[in-house]
C-alpha cells in the first residue's frame, strides 16, 4: 500500500512536467491569436474611418470655400468632425491622414482631375483619403513588434 502511494505521486509530478510542456506554448499561441486580432482590428476600423472620409469629401467640390479637408482628417483620426475625444486607435494622428483631390496633390500619386471612365467616354473627379506611416500598436510586449508599420490604408471615390 505504501509502494503504490510512492507511485502515485511520483506520477503527480510527471502530470506537472507534462503540463508545463503543453502550457508553454498554448500560452505562446494564445498571445499570438490576441495579437493578430488587435492588428486586424486597427486596421479595419483605420479602413472603415477612411471611407466615410471619402464618402463625405466625394459630395464636395475642393474648389467650395467651405471644402472640408481639416473635418476629413479629423474623422479618420477621432470619428467625429470636430477632432474631440480620443483617437479610434492609439498612434493615429492627423498628419498621418492625406487627402488627395483634383486641387490638393501633395503626397499624392496619379490623377484625380478629368479621369476618362471609358475611351471617348466621360470624365470625372476623383477624391483619395489614405493614412500611411501607421505603426501597429501591440497590446502585448511579448512580441517584438516595434517598427511594424501598415502600408498605405486608402479608399479612392468619384467626387462632385
Amino acid at each position: 500500500m505504501r509502494q503504490r502511494h510512492i507511485r502515485l505521486r511520483r506520477m503527480q509530478g510527471a502530470v506537472a512536467i507534462e503540463f508545463a510542456f503543453l502550457a508553454i506554448p498554448m500560452v505562446l499561441l494564445l498571445l499570438g491569436i490576441a495579437e493578430f486580432g488587435h492588428a486586424f482590428y486597427q486596421y479595419n476600423t483605420i479602413d472603415k474611418s477612411v471611407r466615410d472620409a471619402a464618402r463625405m469629401l466625394s459630395s464636395y467640390s475642393p474648389l467650395q470655400p467651405d471644402y472640408p479637408s481639416a473635418a476629413a482628417q479629423c474623422l479618420v483620426v477621432y470619428g467625429n468632425t470636430g477632432c474631440s475625444g480620443s483617437p479610434l486607435v492609439n498612434g493615429l494622428t492627423t498628419g498621418m491622414v492625406v487627402v488627395c483631390d483634383q486641387v490638393n496633390t501633395t503626397g499624392c500619386s496619379g490623377q484625380y482631375k478629368n479621369v476618362q471612365t471609358d475611351p471617348g467616354g466621360d470624365t470625372i473627379n476623383l477624391v483619395q483619403v489614405k493614412v500611411t506611416g501607421y505603426p501597429y500598436a501591440q497590446i502585448t510586449g511579448y512580441f517584438n513588434l516595434a517598427g511594424l508599420i501598415f502600408g498605405d490604408i486608402s479608399c479612392t471615390m468619384r467626387q462632385a
